[in-house]
C-alpha cells in the first residue's frame, strides 16, 4: 500500500487509521555502557526496520520500555524514529501512567511529530468502565493525535465500553493483550453494530502475537505486534506474507503453500519461541533485546527491575534463530532490525 508523500504541501496525509497496516515493528531503545539512551543506534534499528518492510513504527512502547524512560529520554527517542522514518510509515508513540502523566506524554509525542498513540494502561489501579472512559476520554481531548488503547492488565474493557470509545473521533483502536477471544468476538460484534461504518481498528497485541494470530483473524482482527521482527525479521516477514497466500488467511489447516509455511513457523520457530520466553517473566523484552545483539547491534541491556536471559537461554535463541531462517530457506541476511 503506498500513500503521498507526507513532506509535500500537496499531498494530504491519510488518517492514521487507513495507514496501519503491514507488520507492526516495535524497535527496542537501546542503552549505551553508560546507562543512558544510545540515540544513534536507536536510529540505526528504527532505519533497518523500516528498510527491512516493516509497516508502522510503534516507538517507546513496552518492548521499547516506556516504563524505564523519563521525559526527556522518550521524546528523544520519538522525534528520533520520526527523523528516521522520514515519513515512509506511520510512527506512534506510547503513552500512559495516570491521566496527568500520560497528557504529558502525548504531548511530548506530539510536538516530536508522532502520528498517533498507543495508550498503556493506567498505572497500578484497577478501574471501573466509568474510571477508563474518563482517562480516555481526557487524553484524547488533549491531544490531536490518533489514540489506539491498549486492553491488558489492569485495562480491561466491556463492549460498551469500547462502543463508546469508539465515538470518540481520535480514538481509532483497540489493541488486545488479554487474549480473551470471546471478549474480542463480543467487543467487534458490538461495535460493528453500533458503529456499521466506523473503520474502528483492531490489533493482536499479545506477546509473541504471530502464535495466536489464526485465533484472532477468525474473529476479524488481522492487524498484529511482532516483537520478532526486531531480530528474526525474515521470519517474521515469511509469516506475515505466508498469512495471505493461497487463500490461507491464517488457517492452518486451509491447505497450500501459505498455510502450510504458517504451520512450519509455528510449529519450528514461534511455539518455541513463546516456551523459551516464558522461562522466566520480562523475557518478552530482555529476550528480544539479546536477539538483537546476536543479530550485531549492540542495544545493550535491559533497565531494572527486568533482568537478563540467562547464558543459556541466550544460546538456546541463537540455535532457535539459526533454525528459523533455514525453515524459510533464508540466506545468512546482511541486514535487517538488527545487523551493524
Amino acid at each position: 500500500m503506498s500513500f503521498p508523500d507526507p513532506t509535500s504541501e500537496s499531498a494530504p496525509v491519510p488518517p492514521l487509521a487507513a495507514r496501519l497496516d503491514g507488520l507492526l515493528f516495535f524497535p527496542v531503545t537501546p542503552y549505551g555502557p553508560d546507562g543512558g539512551v544510545d540515540e544513534e543506534v536507536f536510529r540505526a534499528h528504527v532505519r533497518q526496520g523500516v528498510e527491512a518492510g516493516a509497516g508502522a513504527v510503534f516507538a517507546c512502547c513496552g518492548t521499547g520500555e516506556f516504563h524505564a524512560l523519563s521525559p526527556g529520554e522518550f521524546r528523544r527517542c520519538v522525534a528520533a524514529a520520526v527523523e528516521e522514518v522520514a515519513g515512509r510509515v506511520p510512527v506512534v508513540a506510547g503513552a500512559g501512567y495516570g491521566t496527568a502523566l500520560a497528557v504529558e506524554f502525548a504531548r511530548l509525542a506530539e510536538e516530536a511529530g508522532a502520528d498517533g498513540l498507543l495508550v498503556l494502561p493506567p498505572y497500578l489501579l484497577t478501574p471501573s468502565q466509568e474510571g477508563l472512559l474518563a482517562h480516555y476520554r481526557a487524553l484524547a481531548a488533549a491531544t490531536d493525535l490518533d489514540l489506539v488503547v491498549y486492553q491488558r492488565d489492569n485495562a480491561v474493557l466491556t463492549p460498551e465500553t469500547v462502543v463508546e470509545l469508539a465515538a470518540v473521533p481520535n480514538v481509532i483502536g483497540l489493541k488486545d493483550g488479554l487474549g480473551d477471544l470471546d471478549l474480542m468476538q463480543r467487543i467487534v460484534s458490538a461495535v460493528r453494530t453500533a458503529r456499521p461504518d466506523d473503520p474502528f481498528r483492531y490489533f493482536n497485541g499479545l506477546p509473541t502475537a504471530e502464535l495466536t494470530v489464526p485465533a484472532y483473524r477468525g474473529v476479524g482482527v488481522r492487524l498484529y505486534s511482532s516483537a520478532a521482527f526486531c531480530f528474526a525479521p525474515e521470519v517474521a516477514l515469511a509469516f506475515h506474507r505466508a498469512l495471505d497466500a493461497d487463500g490461507a488467511d491464517g488457517v492452518v489447516d486451509a491447505g497450500g503453500a501459505g498455510a502450510a509455511t504458517v504451520t512450519r513457523l509455528l510449529d519450528g520457530f514461534f511455539r518455541p519461541l513463546v516456551e523459551l520466553r516464558n522461562k522466566r517473566p520480562g523475557y518478552a523484552v530482555s529476550l528480544v533485546k539479546a536477539g538483537v545483539r546476536l543479530r550485531g547491534l549492540d542495544v545493550g541491556g535491559v533497565r531494572p527491575p527486568l533482568t537478563e536471559p540467562s547464558a543459556a537461554h541466550v544460546a538456546e535463541l541463537a540455535a532457535l534463530m539459526e533454525h528459523g531462517r533455514g525453515l524459510v530457506g533464508a540466506a545468512e541476511p546482511t541486514g535487517g532490525t538488527g545487523a551493524a
